[in-house]
């Protein structure tokens, strides 16, 4: 089936580069030259495990021509940034760019359109409105338009994209047409059905099978993406908020954690006590809930008040050093890890510049070190007065403490008794519950978690 892909960040190019690796073919665009280049090359714009590897697997078509990719597509998908404004609304400016395209370069065979992007509840009638309206716009004579809106939402994780597009947990398709539903289920069948061959670094997971897959209409397949990511959201904040309590009766909130997981009712995934949660997903798409109820005359506290106990486990990370140490300014302080998660590179809303930020505001110098993300944070934040550090033992020297942000595995191997004799003080504040506090103690260590 042909496809075309209207954006390359994480989400447009992994779907595209699995997409091609089951078969079909597949034009990515992107409107900028730069990252177009670069991918022709045969390089991947961003950190992701397996992503080059997989390129050179496949054959993707990169282009910033709409009109190269949209006349002949069957299907085509818009995963563009909704970034959130200032009110949590979601920006959807290069969402209307991107169908208003769409609807000038339209060719005469049935498309589906599709709504790969996070978007609030209602876009897809929006959407078909906008590529309605540019194809009539267009030169297209008296040729009727001949497409549909469906809505796909994606539910990949940054670090192990690759594996969640392979092997998915479910795929949701969305759409007002039983003519586009069955387009999308031939396009995914051979990940719904695992008939393809798994790429040799990749294996597919023992015993898995058929992938489940829910037809919903629009705004339910909308609203399924939200609804997803806003739980899960839920549970990182909720066992952050029992670790508050934890701490003050002298409980272990890793103990708790594990004695609620069990329950399958509840399960053990997203109750890591810590830091709490960053990234592009959780924190636009629970803004965007709220923005979207309160167009209800709806209230959401329960995803409010998630938001609340996230955005206070940053503070907490100073409040804790502060405890420890009495005095911030003119002490140094180290962090490990700067991308909001390990394997990735992505900076935003990462936990790390926001703590960066509160520590030079009460006049503490800061020093930073991160597996793979040191080059994007120097590029993106070049006027935040951080010391950007070549490793763990550059960010250990002569510091006063040592934050573990980003629970990256190589980390927890690294040589603390090393790093102890290198600090002024050695004290470390472990963000994640993720070292092992008798070795570091060992090591001569302060050990603290959050």
């Amino acid at each position: 089936m042909k496809v075309a892909i209207i954006g390359s960040g994480y989400v447009g190019l992994t779907t595209g580069i699995c997409l091609s690796f089951v078969g079909h073919e597949v034009t990515c665009i992107d409107i900028d030259p730069g990252r177009v280049e670069t991918l022709k090359s045969g390089t991947a714009p961003f950190h992701e495990p397996y992503l080059s590897e997989m390129m050179r697997l496949v054959k993707v078509k990169y282009t910033t021509d709409y009109a190269q990719a949209i006349p002949e597509a069957e299907v085509i998908f818009i995963a563009v940034g909704t970034p959130s404004r200032p009110d949590g609304s979601p920006n959807l400016e290069y969402l209307e760019s991107a169908a208003s395209s769409i609807g000038e370069n339209l060719g005469p065979n049935y498309t589906v359109v599709v709504n790969k992007s996070t978007v609030p509840i209602g876009s897809g009638n929006w959407v078909e409105s906008i590529v309605r309206d540019a194809f009539r716009r267009g030169n297209h004579g008296h040729r009727p338009e001949n497409f549909a809106v469906a809505s796909n939402p994606e539910f990949l994780r940054e670090g192990s994209a690759i594996h969640d597009s392979l092997f998915p947990d479910r795929v949701v398709i969305g759409a007002d047409q039983q003519q586009a539903l069955e387009r999308l289920y031939s396009l995914y069948r051979p990940l719904l059905d695992q008939s393809f061959a798994a790429p040799p670094f990749l294996a597919r997971p023992d015993g898995f099978g058929a992938v489940p897959l829910i037809s919903a209409d629009l705004a339910s397949a909308e609203l399924i993406k939200y609804a997803a990511n806003a739980f899960l959201a839920l549970k990182i904040s909720y066992i952050n908020e029992v670790g508050q309590l934890a701490q003050r009766v002298g409980a272990d909130v890793q103990l708790v954690a594990r004695g609620m997981g069990l329950d399958a009712r509840i399960g053990t995934r997203f109750l890591q006590a810590g830091i709490g949660w960053g990234g592009s997903c959780f924190g636009k798409d629970t803004a965007a809930l709220i923005s979207t109820a309160a167009e209800y005359q709806l209230e959401m506290p329960i995803v409010q008040a998630a938001r609340k106990i996230n955005s206070r486990q940053r503070e907490l990370v100073v409040e804790r050093l502060l405890g420890a140490m009495k005095l911030l300014k003119g002490k140094t302080v180290g962090l490990l890890g700067l991308a909001f998660k390990p394997n990735t590179d992505d900076l935003r809303d990462a936990p790390a510049l926001d703590i960066a930020r509160r520590l030079i505001e009460r006049g503490a110098r800061v020093r930073a070190h991160d597996p793979v993300a040191v080059p994007l944070a120097q590029k993106l934040y070049h006027d935040l007065a951080v010391t950007w550090c070549a490793s763990a033992e550059e960010t250990a020297e002569e510091a006063d403490a040592l934050v573990l942000v980003t629970d990256w595995a190589e980390y927890r191997e690294l040589d603390w008794a090393v790093l102890a004799a290198r600090m002024r003080n050695p004290l470390v504040l472990d963000g994640r519950h993720f070292l092992d506090a008798a070795r570091l103690k060992a090591s001569g260590f302060q050990y603290l978690a959050v």
